[in-house]
């Protein structure tokens, strides 16, 4: 578990500092499919083997790692919340039905959770109310998965602040993440993000995630086909 000590309030968080004190440095996997990729398809990376994704879950496991959601991680961060000695946070981007057919009984067997950051649509309501249930957290994605830096300022206020409101009023949840369309944000596109109210942002950046550099660009680490257990345990350092 890594940790440091950042210059932050929960305030200014978004921006980056204001009162000393230490905190425990996350990784964020980003997943997008667990599974086979369909003949001819274009992005075969972002398809993660079932056999992977199994023996990544059972590496995780047997070297101390406990799944946490982003919720859960903030409170650490910023109320004094507590973390299991070596946390890790699982997420799946875009909301796939394997999310639901595949990765959730493999999580539940082991009282694991995850969060989904949601491009609204990709999911029916009844299959994200599966992972509610299951103890995912859900979080937003856009409605199109527009690359936010190319967008009209309207557009970018739909992708953003819409896709929250459209998750809050269906699933009643708080949805305080955000996820950008491949990586991809300038200032602008940070500034809608926190108009819109949310907590935190991740980004395609790799590295563990924390406060010290904003709220709004929090690293991940992807996930993809071939990685296997060798690649995620160098992935984690």
């Amino acid at each position: 578990m890594k940790h440091l000590v950042i210059v932050t309030t929960a305030a200014a968080a978004f921006c980056g500092g204001a009162t000393a004190r230490s905190y425990t440095a996350v990784p964020i996997l980003e997943y997008h499919v667990v599974g086979d990729p369909p003949p001819r398809s274009a992005v075969p990376g972002l398809y993660t083997s079932v056999a992977e994704f199994r023996a990544q879950l059972g590496w995780l496991a047997a070297h101390g790692y406990r799944p946490v959601t982003l919720d859960r991680v903030y409170r650490h961060w910023f109320n004094g919340g507590r973390l299991p000695t070596k946390p890790v946070a699982l997420t799946f981007d875009d909301g796939y039905p394997q999310d639901v057919s595949v990765v959730l009984p493999l999580l539940r067997a082991r009282h694991w959770v995850a969060n989904l950051n949601l491009q609204v649509g990709n999911l029916v309501p009844e299959r994200v109310r599966e992972l509610i249930a299951a103890g995912w957290e859900v979080d937003a994605h856009t409605f199109t998965h527009a690359d936010l830096t190319k967008v009209t300022p309207s557009q970018l206020r739909r992708e953003v602040a819409g896709s929250r409101r459209w998750i809050q009023n269906v699933f009643k949840l708080p949805v305080d993440f955000f996820c950008y369309p491949f990586g991809r944000y300038d200032d602008a596109v940070v500034a809608e993000v926190r108009r819109a109210g949310f907590l935190g942002a991740e980004t395609e950046v790799a590295g563990y995630a924390s406060p010290k550099d904003g709220m709004a660009t929090l690293d991940r680490i992807e996930i993809v086909r071939g990685d296997g257990v060798a690649g995620l345990a160098r992935k984690l350092g």
